[in-house]
């Protein structure tokens, strides 16, 4: 059980390690002349609200906006990347074996020893014992440490806008996910040791500026400022040109892939509502530019 939960939480903290984690004020959610990280996408013959989700949040950072409210109250469907709440479609045994080092292999085996020396200074600093993550692929270990340390900033994943809007769908819409435990597992494991090694990196030397940046995140996000979220982005990929295959893997491929389905959706007569990884959303290559690109007609919330 302690691994199926480290490993739910490892992968719902990927947007956040990529965006951060993006946090609104309860003024700025209630505001109603502001963007928001809404949009609604429309077909000849149909609708799809896509929200840009944040999945570590505060309690008190509720209740949202009421234009997204009034979204989902408007949709047939409710779409998450993953649906968190399934765990019964979850085979912990072969997600174990996907983020865990098997038999006498270990994490010091498979990257340098200048990262693995960074590792240990992030792990006293943290107050983490050295032998619980001894075993994690350098993947799931990134995943590991920025969780750790968001939520020592006070964010919870228990509050995060997947797990918000889940529950009132139950029984009342029906949901359906873009992608699934499973695929966005296998998307890790078939990174390389060098790209996962410089996942690693990079999720270390960021640690280090989150608590800093946050005040800039949560003005972007509040304000709709897709710019300002696509600066902090990209920002990760400028510093560190390593990074490339892994956003290619990781951001853009799933980019196109999860824009293709909203388009199926946009062929139907039923309204859906998206939520997917803020991150996702902005860019040339991110999902808002490609259903454009597409010719529906998108319009900011």
């Amino acid at each position: 059980m302690k691994i199926k939960k480290g490993v739910t939480k490892g992968l719902w903290i990927f947007s956040i390690l990529i965006v951060f984690s993006l946090s609104i004020s309860i003024q700025e959610a209630g505001s109603q002349s502001k963007k928001s990280f809404l949009w609604k996408v429309q077909s000849k013959t149909n609708t799809v609200y896509v929200l840009g989700s944040i999945h570590y949040l505060k309690k008190e950072m509720y209740p949202l906006n009421k234009k997204i409210e009034n979204a989902f109250e408007k949709s047939d469907h409710l779409v998450v990347e993953a649906n968190i709440n399934d765990t019964e479609k979850v085979d912990t045994q072969k997600l174990a074996e996907s983020a865990l080092y098997l038999d006498e292999e270990t994490l010091e085996k498979h990257i340098s020893p200048q990262t693995y020396e960074l590792v240990k200074k992030e792990l006293e600093v943290l107050g983490v014992p050295l032998e619980i993550i001894s075993k994690q692929k350098p993947w799931f270990l990134a995943l590991t440490l920025a969780s750790l340390e968001i939520v020592k900033l006070g964010f919870d994943p228990e509050y995060g806008i997947d797990k918000y809007f889940l529950p009132k769908a139950e029984g009342k819409k029906k949901i359906l996910e873009l992608e699934s435990f499973g695929y966005q597992m296998n998307l890790f494991c078939q990174l390389s040791e060098k790209d996962q090694e410089s996942l690693l990196l990079y999720t270390l030397k960021d640690m280090k500026v989150v608590e800093q940046e946050l005040d800039k995140l949560v003005q972007a996000w509040a304000s709709g400022d897709t710019k300002g979220v696509e600066s902090i982005i990209i920002r990760s990929l400028v510093e560190d040109k390593r990074l490339s295959p892994i956003y290619e893997k990781l951001i853009y491929e799933r980019n196109r892939s999860m824009a293709s389905k909203i388009e199926d959706y946009l062929k139907t007569k039923e309204t859906y509502f998206v939520v997917v990884g803020a991150g996702h959303l902005v860019g040339s290559q991110g999902i808002i530019e490609l259903l454009k690109g597409k010719g529906f007609v998108v319009e900011q919330l």
